[in-house]
């Protein structure tokens, strides 16, 4: 089987870091893959757009894989427009990054380089959506590294969805926590990122892409498996439609 043409779609932002960051993760992808033809585009922000890079690949198999940590409207309306307004019939959108038990397993490695106390509250603080579903996984990765950590962990949202980070934060100190932690369960540095940052945490870790830090092979090891899910499924699919055909 012919590997699909792996185009990722992050959000995209001005901040050079996070810009420095995603692209580091996308080049280890393609040095992970050398037999992958791995494309960059982006969902807003940078250029080029998805429709854009989309457009110059007009026949080979594509899957689109969003580096994005949840399924929310970027994933379920943005790209699947994107991708079926391609004039390539072949293009597919994979599974967001998120959840996956290994990304929990970045926030517990980061936790764990943290000295914590009996009455330190943890708090996770996602980026929010206005899709029930994305908040839904939020509260999943939440839940699962809670029980790793033996310890409660509360999701909260820097916008569209409750509860607000910042609210959560005072209502962790009003409930009597000596230090809120809050874990950073964004891809990379930015606007989001930095207000995490700002939200009042006494200490804020950094997002999953960290600058300065290697690309954990976890997040590498996500993209490829999406993307090969998602083409995989997609040539089942066109096996079973051309069956049906006949």
């Amino acid at each position: 089987m012919t590997a699909a043409v792996l185009v990722t779609a992050p959000h995209g932002t001005s901040d050079p870091a996070g810009q420095r960051a995603v692209a580091a993760l996308v080049a280890a992808v393609a040095e992970r893959a050398p037999d992958v033809d791995v494309r960059e585009a982006f969902v807003d922000v940078q250029a080029p757009d998805v429709p854009t890079v989309l457009d110059g690949i007009p026949t080979d198999p594509v899957v689109v894989v969003p580096l994005l940590l949840s399924a929310g409207y970027h994933v379920r309306v943005d790209l699947a427009r994107a991708a079926k307004a391609a004039e390539n019939p072949s293009v597919v959108v994979a599974a967001a990054l998120g959840p996956d038990p290994r990304l929990v397993s970045l926030l517990e490695r980061k936790l764990a380089d943290i000295p914590l106390a009996a009455d330190d509250a943890l708090v996770l603080a996602a980026a929010g959506s206005s899709d029930g579903r994305a908040v839904d996984d939020c509260r999943a990765i939440a839940d699962a590294l809670a029980e790793r950590a033996g310890r409660p962990v509360e999701a909260a949202f820097i916008s569209a969805a409750q509860p607000e980070l910042r609210s959560a934060i005072a209502q962790a100190r009003e409930g009597g926590a000596d230090r809120v932690i809050v874990l950073s369960y964004l891809l990379a540095p930015g606007y989001f990122a930095d207000l995490a940052a700002a939200a009042g945490g006494d200490l804020t870790t950094p997002p999953l892409l960290a600058t300065g830090e290697p690309v954990p092979s976890e997040l590498v090891d996500i993209v490829l498996e999406r993307h090969r899910a998602a083409h995989v499924s997609s040539v089942l699919q066109a096996s079973l439609d051309l069956a049906a055909r006949v």
